[in-house]
Order: C-alpha cells, then structure tokens, then sequence
C-alpha cells in the first residue's frame, strides 16, 4: 500500500472507533468512473463494521452502480441536475421542495461518521448539511478539492495524486485507521440483469461461438475522442479476424455510434442505449475485451474483471486507468500530456497519434493472454 504525502506539523493522533453498531455515510455523489473507485472503500468498511449501518449519498447518474449492494443499507439518491434544470427553467419552489426533502431524509438520522470521499463543494453543501459526530475527509491539499475541506470536523492528510483513484480512496480510509490492501468491488449485478443481456444479443444475431469483443466509443470530453473512422475500421478488421463486434453506450451516443457503424464495411451491433450500468456490467462479463476511451464505462469492464484496452490522451492513466491486471495502455508520449484539459489547441494529437494497426494489435495480444491463461 502506498504511504500517504505527511503534512507538516504534530501528528495528529487517530480516533478509531469500536466496532459495533454505528451508523456510516458515504458522500460520493459522481461520476461513474468514480463511484467504482469508492467500492473497495465501501467493502473496507464493512468488512471492519460487520453489524453497522452503512449508507451512501450519491446522485442519480450513478445511483445504479450501488442500488442493492449487498454493502449497503440505504441509498440516498441526489437529485441535483434536476434541482438545478428546475431553477434555470424558472421553476424556484419545485427546486426548493425537491433540494429540501432531500436534505430532512439525509438528517433524519445522526451518523456516527461521515466519509466524504468526493472532496468537491457540491459534496461539501451535503456534509455541511448533514448530522454527523465525525466528518472526515482529504484536508487542504489535495487537488481540485474547492475548499470542501472546510465541511469537515476530521480532516485527514492529502495523499499524493499520482497514484490510482481506488487507493486513495482506501488511505482515506488509512487516514482513520481502517487499512485494507483488498480491492474488491463487487458489482451489484444479479441473473436478471444477466438475463436481459442474453436476451439482446440473441436477439441482436451475435453468434455465440465467436469471441465476443465490445468496443465503448464515445466520450463527454472532446479532446479523450478519438475518430470515429477509426472505431469503424477497428470494428472490421475484429470482424475479419472472426469476431462478433458490439458496440456500447448511452443514449446521447445512439447517434454517435451509427455514424462509426454507417461507414463500416462489415455488420456490428449497437446495444447504446438499451442498457442501464448493472446489464452494461453483465454484457462486459461476457465480453472477451473491452477496447474504449477513458470513460466510466471503462471502469465497470475492469471492475468485473475484463481487460481492456484503453486509448488514453489528455488523462493520466495512473491516475485513473482501468484497474487491475491484464489490461493494455495506448497512450502516445507528448510533453503536454496528460493536459488534464477538456479542450485542446493542438488538434488532439495525443489522441490522433494513436493507430487503428496499435489498437487491433491490442486487443489480438489480450484475447492471446486469455487464451493463454485457459489452456494452463
């Protein structure tokens, strides 16, 4: 386990408190890609707090990577972009009503500790809010954190940022004097969601004696987009080779998709927008690789264990890569990069200097891993 960054002055001496019956809060509202990040964090705890209650504030984007968890009591699901579409459409009163029923729920009952894992101000509103004996979360320091510190009665640490998004979580956690070097995530998958995958891609023609690979092309930041001609002549040349393609999504990347299929020589299907997280979980359970952009759907295939391949150019895989084992980083080497940055003034190139031939080759040497790894 990485040691976390000292801040300078006294140590401050941890509290840690018996284990038993306590009530525990997680505040991790957003994004996909983050909530998985925080599930080892949650198993940690109850696997320390066997008998506590343990629920989890999240937003409502996210909220099905944790509805059912078998981790959890409840899940306290935020509403904010609607609250915030209300205002902006003029609809004060119906905002209000929502932000403020939410908040009576949230208070109704007095935690023992709050974990603010989000570190951000929309975050830090709903710990300032909320009743709790302990708040506790990264103190001044950490990257990005807007002052959210300031919500906080427990401010632990910072920990350096150049280490993965799943262990910081978990020295937070070490910050309290909960230490576990286990990374178990346990997706919230049940045989429905399974079932319903099955379902589409008989009905979508996949022939299940290929291997199957998913290809998850889109993005929400311009400048992790790579070209869509790109995807396509991917997607065929996996299809040369004997494979069944899929593509995923959401709803927003429907269109986006169709475009990189019309101009495919071959036949892949598009299960965008047919799926909500936990079936898009299944359908990447089944899948032999994953080849995408850094994007939360990224993390759900490598949090069910399926490697995958990744195209990274203003983020730092280090940071927020898929983990685990077994998967394959193509990122081109640049002095700007990782930029950190949602627009670009030098045309993408950390993304365009990525072939079709690097990608293809990729993923033919992870389905050999695979392979590789049945036969021993």
């Amino acid at each position: 386990m990485p040691s976390c960054v000292s801040c300078k002055g006294k140590k401050k001496k941890i509290r840690r408190p018996d284990p038993g019956s306590v009530n525990i809060l997680i505040v991790k509202t957003s994004a996909i890609g983050d909530v998985i990040h925080t599930l080892p964090a949650l198993n940690a705890l109850r696997r320390k707090y066997p008998e506590a209650r343990i629920d989890w504030l999240v937003e409502e984007a996210a909220a099905d990577l944790v509805l059912g968890h078998k981790a959890l009591d409840t899940v306290l699901v935020s509403r904010r972009k609607a609250w915030v579409r209300d205002l902006q459409q003029g609809r004060v009163l119906a905002a209000w009503r929502g932000f403020a029923d939410f908040v009576k729920r949230m208070r109704a009952i007095e935690y023992d500790l709050l974990i603010d894992f989000q570190g951000l101000l929309k975050s830090g509103i709903f710990v300032g809010l909320a009743r709790a004996k302990r708040k506790v979360g990264f103190g001044k320091g950490m990257e990005h954190a807007e002052c959210s510190y300031i919500f906080l009665n427990e401010p632990v640490p910072p920990v350096n940022m150049d280490q993965h998004a799943a262990i910081r979580e978990l020295l937070l956690l070490k910050g309290i004097g909960i230490e576990s070097e286990e990374v178990v995530f346990d997706l919230p998958v049940g045989m429905e969601h399974r079932e319903k995958i099955g379902q589409l891609l008989e009905s979508s023609g996949i022939d299940p004696t290929k291997p199957l690979v998913a290809i998850n092309p889109m993005t929400t930041w311009e400048t992790k987009h790579w070209l869509n001609d790109r995807f396509a002549r991917v997607a065929d040349q996996l299809l040369d080779r004997g494979m069944s393609v899929v593509f995923s999504g959401g709803p927003q990347d429907v269109q986006g998709i169709e475009e990189i299929r019309a101009v495919m020589k071959g036949n892949a299907v598009s299960l965008a927008g047919k799926t909500n997280l936990k079936e898009l979980a299944a359908l990447y359970e089944r899948v032999k690789v994953l080849i995408t952009t850094d994007t939360g759907p990224m993390h759900l295939a490598a949090a069910t264990g399926t490697p995958v391949v990744a195209l990274f150019g203003p983020t730092a895989p280090w940071r927020t890569g898929p983990f685990g084992a077994g998967h394959r980083i193509l990122r081109a080497e640049m002095d700007c990069s990782p930029c950190l940055k949602k627009h670009c003034d030098r045309e993408h190139a950390c993304m365009m200097q990525i072939s079709v031939d690097q990608v293809v080759q990729a993923a033919l040497a992870v389905l050999a891993d695979r392979q590789k790894k049945q036969r021993n």
